[in-house]
């Protein structure tokens, strides 16, 4: 470590956030701009440079943490690049997306406020692209296989690289008219701007990668047809399976999945960007201009209390809702680690202020929740309507930490749009759609059965991503693509190379 006493003299500083009247006024990120570059080096001079670096364990990557560390903090910024790069093909998504477990697992974080480690590797990759230390590395030779790979998102688009590097030939299929799955679609661009995911998909298609977009397998593309083209299927078309509010109401216009909402708020505010000559279908683009799901001048309610809700939150925040609350039916969590609990390395559930909610409290969209727009400890009741069937009412009970209702605590927000994010349990399964076309075994969880070396059972098709690990953080989505690409090249041509850092059955480390 550059500097041995840096975790004693120095404090933990955060990337400075924009002010809340400015960054709701837009959809860019809501960092200022190079903020992390004053402070990111005194930052990285914390790390302690231990002997059992537990931030390797937390992370499912494997992450270099403590050389990358070490490396910014004396200024050599490519070789940070080159050890970031060395496990993450997509450093800028977790740097920016993902909720840190590594700096749940950092020793300094017995006593003290963790390294920012997120942080410096968000500042390591940005700085990689502004130095020009990332460029498309395709392979010297290519081996005569071929692999389709069936989804976008994170999973999907590392096992591609890592597979094309290998010298194999890739073709991503993308349900969706633009590659990138949620990274495109479902995370708000206020966490991450597109332009990070285009020139990444750049670098992948200069690469040699293929994309084929707006291609469903199972309706547009038969399964067995696609099987029969290829050398190997890898299926990474995440957990996208919704959960259901079953109250009474539920049915009423206006009570809406949030991804749903999300992908509209995304692509309205995509296709505003782009001139006719960009769109691949300008009529298509003309006719997505406006959602038809706006917050805009509406009651909001968030039923969910996850990042999926925020995500929400800090959409119809922007959208200029009349109001927006959210919805956890947990108990508002500690604002410290109970180590009897949650002890360390773990990661603890604790009372965290995403920037949605920090938008939220500040300009007080819910003036019947608490600060930060959430109401913890609430369940739905049910919900009501007007006589033409729009939803006009939530009505909501506290309930104890077992779930359990209190008597007396009945109470009802106004809502003319409802928001469920309840969360995802497996992949979409449509009665003879790509499932049911390749006949693969679903678990009782409603993930894809496969066995540790991520093969399902037919031969040679793989399940990497939420497909087969049920709805995760980005990191482990990385991570799955590049394991499920070791197991693929081994499949195809008797050994690899490539990494492997998670068995397709690993789990975070927890109680």
């Amino acid at each position: 470590m550059a500097d041995p006493k840096g975790f004693l003299t120095t404090p933990r500083q955060d990337a400075p956030r924009r002010a809340v009247g400015e960054r709701v006024r837009d959809w860019d990120e809501v960092y200022v701009p190079g903020g992390l570059l004053p402070i990111v080096e005194a930052q990285a001079d914390r790390c302690m440079d231990c002997g059992i670096p537990f931030c390797h364990e937390a992370c499912p990557l494997g992450n270099l943490i403590p050389e990358w560390n070490d490396l910014v903090s004396r200024d050599d910024w490519q070789a940070a690049s080159e050890r970031l790069h060395a496990t993450n093909n997509f450093p800028e998504f977790t740097g920016r997306l993902c909720p840190a477990p590594c700096e749940a697992g950092c020793v300094l974080a017995i006593n003290q406020p963790a390294v920012t480690i997120k942080n410096v590797e968000v500042a390591i990759a940005d700085r990689a692209w502004d130095e020009g230390f990332v460029s498309a590395q395709p392979p010297d030779r290519h081996s005569g296989r071929t692999v389709a790979v069936i989804g976008s998102g994170p999973a999907g688009l590392a096992a591609a690289q890592q597979l094309t590097r290998a010298g194999h030939t890739v073709a991503v299929y993308e349900r969706d008219d633009r590659p990138g799955g949620l990274l495109r679609y479902g995370i708000p661009a206020f966490k991450m701007e597109k332009h990070h995911l285009d020139r990444r998909l750049d670098q992948l298609t200069k690469e040699g990668v293929r994309f084929r977009t707006s291609t469903e397998i199972g309706r547009d593309l038969g399964a067995a047809e696609l099987r029969s083209r290829y050398d190997a299927v890898i299926i990474a078309t995440g957990a996208t399976k919704w959960r259901e509010l079953d109250v009474p109401g539920s049915e009423l216009a206006g009570v809406e999945q949030a991804m749903k909402y999300l992908p509209w708020a995304n692509r309205t505010y995509e296709n505003a960007k782009r001139t006719p000559q960009d769109a691949q279908d300008t009529q298509d683009a003309q006719e997505t201009q406006e959602s038809p799901l706006t917050a805009t001048g509406k009651h909001v309610v968030i039923v969910g209390g996850g990042d999926t809700g925020a995500d929400c939150l800090g959409t119809a925040v922007r959208e200029r809702a009349a109001s927006v609350t959210q919805l956890d039916i947990y108990y508002r969590p500690d604002d410290a680690r109970d180590e009897d609990i949650e002890p360390w390395p773990t990661y603890p559930k604790l009372y965290r202020l995403s920037a949605a909610h920090e938008e939220a409290g500040e300009l007080r969209t819910a003036p019947a929740a608490d600060a930060d727009a959430r109401l913890f400890a609430a369940s739905t009741l049910r919900l009501t309507g007007d006589p033409a069937g729009h939803v006009r009412a939530l009505h909501l009970e506290e309930v104890d930490a077992a779930r359990r209702p209190l008597p007396g605590t009945e109470r009802e927000l106004p809502a003319d749009l409802v928001l469920l994010a309840l969360g995802f349990h497996g992949p979409e399964r449509q009665a003879g759609g790509l499932i049911d076309q390749l006949g693969l075994d679903v678990d009782e969880r409603g993930r894809l059965a496969r066995d540790a070396a991520f093969a399902t059972g037919v031969p040679g098709v793989f399940v990497a991503g939420d497909a087969g690990r049920g709805a995760s953080l980005v990191v482990w989505a990385i991570a799955e693509g590049r394991a499920a690409a070791a197991a693929v090249d081994r499949w195809l041509t008797g050994r690899t190379q490539l990494p492997a850092p998670i068995g397709a059955h690993d789990r975070p480390m927890t109680v």
